[in-house]
């Protein structure tokens, strides 16, 4: 056992999105990005790791007996695989107690260098789901939207469909940012070469979490950008071919 404690910004007792049934979601703190849609932009900052797996686990079996046959813990952020010690000792005792574990993450601090891929390995052998976001297929606008490259982002998707990872797939819709039919196109070949994805959802962008940039002291890179009409995501669910994809364990 590696004693590894992990940085804690919230709980969610009861969530009812981020993964199948009803999940009892660990968000972590820190994360490199830099998303301008960001709502949680007050997980950024990298902090001290004060909580053990063991604590952790203990606080979220007390709600097992909600969690029926498809529940269990979701690992989201920040950015879970920052943490990637924290993680595997957590997963691995969660699966010592019979719990569907998820993670929920963007992909961000994926390489198959060492010692990061050897230990991205032995996560995966104690992790059910991952939710992954794609932020934007197209490079270019990954850069601008995150302030990173995506494409290591797009090897760890690949990677886990070599190793039959199932994965639901995540695109936040931005008007002026993500919207465009050309990257959605393309997006939809590369989510349709994959042979992993149990789900794929359109998330419409919103503004709910524009007051934690004030609250900052940041100014809101989107400002002025509404949310996308019902017909916008509509759209964008055509020519993604949501539908197609069935869903974990229905």
């Amino acid at each position: 056992m590696s004693n590894a404690k992990g940085a804690i910004h919230s709980i969610e007792s009861f969530g009812s999105v981020d993964g199948p049934g009803v999940r009892y979601i660990i968000f972590m703190q820190g994360c490199r990005m830099r998303c301008q849609f960001c709502h949680n932009a007050d997980t950024w900052a990298i902090q001290d790791a004060t909580e053990s797996a063991e604590d952790v686990l203990k606080k979220a079996l007390r709600y097992k007996s909600y969690w029926g046959k498809k529940g269990g813990i979701t690992v989201s952020g920040g950015e879970p695989l920052l943490q990637i010690d924290f993680l595997i000792e957590l997963f691995k005792l969660a699966k010592k107690k019979g719990v569907h574990t998820t993670i929920d993450t963007c992909g961000n601090p994926f390489t198959r260098e060492e010692p990061f891929f050897s230990k991205f390995q032995e996560l995966m052998e104690y992790t059910d789901l991952l939710l992954v976001d794609i932020k934007q297929i197209n490079p270019k606008r990954h850069k601008l939207l995150t302030g990173w490259q995506n494409d290591n982002i797009i090897d760890m998707i690949r990677y886990l469909d070599e190793i039959k990872k199932p994965i639901w797939i995540r695109h936040v819709l931005v008007p002026q940012r993500t919207a465009f039919d050309e990257d959605l196109i393309k997006l939809d070949e590369f989510v349709k070469s994959l042979s992993n994805v149990k789900r794929f959802e359109v998330l419409p962008y919103h503004t709910l979490g524009a007051y934690k940039w004030k609250e900052l002291d940041m100014d809101y890179p989107l400002e002025g950008i509404e949310p996308p009409t019902g017909e916008e995501v509509q759209h964008a669910n055509e020519l993604l071919h949501t539908s197609d994809y069935q869903g974990y364990l229905d």
